[in-house]
């Protein structure tokens, strides 16, 4: 097995000084305000897999986000009643409005991938990838070249975690039409 192998099973099956360490982790982070730029990834198998190369330009973000339901805030002043819809659940996951308020964060830079960094009865945390779209490191290098073109990954759902939310990464029982409607038929 390669080093990385060894730090997701480390991090599947966490012994009991890992675990005091994973809890100190999140102590810390419950104080350090909602979107942080990290120099190193917390999970170095997650952000290779998704692509992270340690060079300029590439920049990791850990992201909070508050657990819970996601129904709208209550509307404030007059509207009348059919336009008085707040009862529904947003269908977004956490990992996409963590991605999306990353990139609002770094409006110069374009969400590569993220992935869950830990969690608590009260937050979640995900690390987010970047890639500045200007910098002629991230322009020199191939595989970002795709990535740097799109504006707007995260806000329009085409990072992975926007696609699953949209039904897009569905596989087996009618994975060939999930397009205009999802339903197995």
């Amino acid at each position: 097995m390669g080093y990385l192998k060894y730090v997701r099973v480390l991090f599947q099956k966490p012994s009991d000084d890992e675990r005091a360490l994973v809890k100190q982790r999140l102590i810390a982070w419950r104080s350090e305000p909602v979107t942080v730029r990290i120099e190193r990834p917390t999970r170095i198998d997650r952000a290779r897999a998704l692509g992270y190369k340690p060079k300029q330009g590439v920049i990791v973000v850990r992201q909070r986000v508050t657990r819970g339901g996601h129904t709208r805030p209550d509307i404030k002043g007059g509207r009348r009643p059919s336009r008085f819809h707040q009862t529904k659940n947003l269908t977004k996951n956490y990992q996409w409005i963590a991605e999306e308020r990353a990139s609002r964060a770094f409006p110069n830079c374009a969400v590569l991938g993220s992935y869950q960094a830990g969690q608590d009865g009260q937050h979640a945390w995900f690390e987010i990838v970047l890639v500045d779209r200007a910098h002629p490191a991230v322009l020199a290098y191939a595989p970002y070249l795709g990535i740097a073109a799109q504006r707007g990954r995260a806000e329009r759902g085409l990072t992975s975690a926007g696609r699953k939310a949209r039904g897009l990464r569905r596989k087996g029982l009618g994975a060939e039409k999930v397009r205009p409607s999802s339903r197995v038929r």
